[in-house]
């Protein structure tokens, strides 16, 4: 009996020791990035040597895979608890309210952070695969959300994206929940609630964007345009392989350009980065130049921006960049790179507020509205993947559409 009480005490104070260096190395990841993230900075924050550290992961990339994969269990059992609800708006609600209560215990302290998911593509392999299936389980876990009679009509791609653009909302809020005190988080969380139920537009409202030529989006020509070619290219190694997977050899690569080319472009990696995520913003601030331009309502201009965007993600000039490569950048870069997005959102804001004004968009809060649509264009990145048979036409009435209808509107 006193061997096994010893052994259980020992397993105790590993378990215990364990988790300390995950909420440590939680910390770092959110801050650094699975890049800046050292098994030294972990030790440090414990007050463990490295070699301490590494009796309970071996390698940096199983620190990273242990502390992203413990979140991802996190959001499992919060989506476990939504999907026993009896309705999808009462699913969603849960979903929300748990997510929530974890963020506003995490800020006084009560629970560690959760860490930020979706840099899981900085990972190695066999560790980002291992990530990868944890993330396939939440994913299917939050689509049963949807899983009801009154919404049979919705085909297994729709699901698909509509599941993507939710979970995208939860993952962004890290960027913008600090500007909110944790007692007003349960508005904050009905407001999402009601945007995503109802959407942004009125009664009377329809979902008849009218185009934006990608043409018009996209860089002209001369040295824009040879300057847009290498951003796309180094866009879409990032979106697809993450910070560490897009070496300066495979982006030369990609173009069939030299290295000297590459920093005839950019001084550094850090500065590429920068560079493709001031094109996202660039494109979408024309987005936004090209629908305020359009006659009609502010209901149509917000659609036509938001319609237009969508389709570049999929089309020849797209991607646009994830915000998930905003973990790789330094502090200072990230701070600066945030506040850029932030200014996309605040103009977006301002088209809804002129909306309510004129009544030709739904009350809702115009602020929240714009981050929540930032986020669901930034995540129609995945769409291709998510649901290969969609066309770019056909990817803002499966993508776009929901978050200004409604997710669980046809």
């Amino acid at each position: 009996m006193a061997q096994r009480s010893a052994a259980t005490r020992s397993t105790d104070r590993f378990e215990r020791k364990r988790e300390a260096i995950l909420d440590a190395a939680t910390r770092i990841l959110n801050r650094k990035g699975v890049k800046g993230l050292t098994l030294s900075d972990a030790a440090a924050a414990v007050d463990l040597s490295t070699t301490s550290v590494t009796y309970y992961f071996k390698r940096k990339d199983d620190l990273a895979a242990a502390v992203i994969t413990r979140g991802i269990e996190a959001y499992i059992e919060m989506a476990e608890r939504a999907v026993a609800k009896p309705n999808p708006a009462d699913r969603l609600h849960e979903l929300l309210t748990l997510y929530f209560e974890r963020m506003r215990q995490t800020v006084v302290e009560d629970a560690p952070p959760l860490p930020v998911i979706s840099d899981m593509r900085a990972l190695n392999e066999p560790r980002r695969e291992e990530v990868a299936q944890a993330y396939g389980r939440l994913f299917r876990k939050v689509r049963q959300i949807f899983d009801a009679p009154d919404l049979a009509w919705m085909s297994r791609g729709r699901r698909t994206a509509r599941t993507r653009m939710l979970i995208e909302q939860l993952f962004w809020a890290h960027n913008w929940l600090s500007k909110y005190d944790p007692e007003d988080y349960p508005r904050v969380r009905d407001r999402m609630h009601d945007i995503l139920i109802n959407g942004v537009a009125t009664e009377t409202d329809a979902w008849t964007p009218q185009p934006i030529r990608m043409e018009e989006l996209a860089a002209r020509e001369g040295p824009e345009l040879a300057r847009e070619t290498f951003l796309l290219a180094a866009t879409k190694l990032i979106n697809r392989r993450g910070y560490r997977g897009a070496s300066v050899d495979k982006i030369s690569a990609e173009l069939n350009v030299t290295k000297g080319s590459f920093y005839h472009h950019n001084d550094a990696k850090d500065d590429l980065v920068v560079a493709c995520f001031e094109r996202t913003f660039e494109v979408m601030r024309r987005g936004q130049r090209l629908a305020q331009e359009l006659p009609g309502s502010e209901w149509d201009r917000l659609c036509a921006c938001a319609a237009a965007l969508c389709e570049f993600q999929l089309s020849d000039h797209g991607p646009l960049l994830r915000t998930s490569a905003l973990t790789a950048l330094p502090e200072q870069m990230r701070r600066a790179t945030v506040e850029h997005a932030n200014r996309v959102s605040d103009r977006f804001a301002s088209m809804i507020s002129d909306g309510i004004a004129e009544g030709s968009i739904r009350p809702v809060d115009p602020v929240i509205a714009a981050q929540m649509l930032n986020a669901t264009l930034n995540a129609c990145a995945d769409l291709g993947a998510l649901v290969p048979d969609v066309r770019p036409k056909a990817a803002p009435a499966v993508f776009a559409k929901p978050m200004m209808m409604g997710v669980f509107r046809h």
